[in-house]
């Protein structure tokens, strides 16, 4: 179920309840507890998982790809797939020290912090596991890691000198303070959809180049600045009423989707992204500004080199419609700005005769 959808049945369940009289409080009564019993269920089915160690009969069925060790003595199978096994338990992988791509995706992992041991992993795949954490010391060769779909709230142990690509989406992040920018100086995506970030505070990671933060819970954009090669920002599905966090420490910005937010006007919050120099294409399907008459045009006359808007390329009618209403405005205020220094002229001059 969508978030909206959810949101929506929650609210006929509130209407319900409220038409439903005395009844109300029983109801509600029975529905927490019934909420508590299947919670405490849920836990009590976690805790009943079977344990089930990965063997070395397991990881001859699933080791492939034939390579040089990194000595180039000899040869080693350096890539292990174990997806889908409900696993609990890999410390076994403590001696495979060959590795360099793993999958441990769809078991039933809490504990990888063995494979710190396995110093040449390259890629690191641990998608739809029970992680809180990673507790992953530093990986000297570790390019690509992803933690998706899994219960973590902090990124500890997620900071490694060669990352390139860090995955972590629908998890419990809240905040980022645990990034450690010094060690990743390489890392140029970072994915964390369907988290609970309330702010874009925090990210200081100047070589970044890709920020995806969909469908989070952030009302504040801040801290951007220390973002000097970002390209691009995805924020679709959070709760931003305003721009004011875009500054010009984003010289290399291209792409924003804001998409499913909560931005009200156009002429009041669009010019604050006039500091970007490379806006290209924006998002703002979705918001409340998207209502008010020529969106469009009056988008594109906050920022005239953005090429497209809500994935539709401007046409040349468009920015010629748009040049001309921004030069009749530009005219305009020249008028009422000499119209009003006139005026104080005039009392200047009306005083001295006085």
């Amino acid at each position: 179920m969508s978030d909206n959808e959810a949101e929506e049945t929650f609210g006929e369940e509130e209407d319900n309840a409220e038409e439903a009289g005395g009844e109300e409080g029983d109801e509600e009564v029975l529905g927490e507890e019934e909420e508590k019993l299947g919670e405490e269920e849920e836990v009590e089915e976690e805790e009943k998982v079977p344990d089930l160690a990965l063997t070395e009969e397991h990881i001859a069925e699933c080791l492939s790809l034939l390579c040089k060790t990194g000595d180039g003595l000899a040869h080693a199978y350096v890539r292990l797939d174990v997806h889908d096994r409900q696993l609990t338990d890999i410390n076994i992988l403590k001696s495979f020290i060959h590795l360099r791509y793993l999958d441990l995706s769809k078991n039933n992992l809490k504990d990888i912090s063995c494979l710190s041991a396995l110093t040449h992993l390259l890629t690191l795949k641990a998608d739809y596991n029970l992680l809180t954490t990673v507790k992953l010391e530093e990986m000297p060769f570790l390019q690509v890691a992803s933690f998706n779909d899994n219960k973590m709230k902090t990124l500890e142990g997620c900071s490694h000198p060669m990352l390139e690509h860090l995955s972590v989406n629908n998890n419990l992040i809240s905040k980022v303070d645990t990034l450690e920018p010094a060690k990743l100086a390489r890392l140029h995506t970072l994915e964390l959809r369907g988290n609970k970030l309330t702010t874009t505070d925090g990210f200081c990671l100047p070589n970044l180049k890709n920020l995806f933060l969909a469908q989070n819970v952030i009302t504040v954009i801040e801290g951007l600045d220390r973002m000097s090669s970002l390209t691009t920002l995805h924020m679709r599905g959070n709760q931003v009423k305003t721009l004011d966090g875009f500054t010009d420490g984003l010289q290399m910005l291209q792409y924003i989707n804001l998409r499913e937010n909560s931005v009200m006007e156009v002429k009041t919050e669009v010019p604050k992204l006039q500091c970007l120099p490379l806006l290209r294409a924006m998002v703002l399907s979705e918001n409340p500004c998207t209502e008010e008459d020529d969106y469009r045009i009056e988008v594109l006359i906050a920022l005239r080199k953005l090429e497209r808007l809500d994935k539709e390329e401007y046409q040349e009618e468009e920015r010629t419609e748009a040049e001309a209403i921004a030069e009749q405005r530009k005219e305009e205020e020249a008028n009422a700005e000499n119209h009003t220094e006139q005026y104080y002229v005039n009392e200047e001059v009306s005083d001295e005769e006085d």
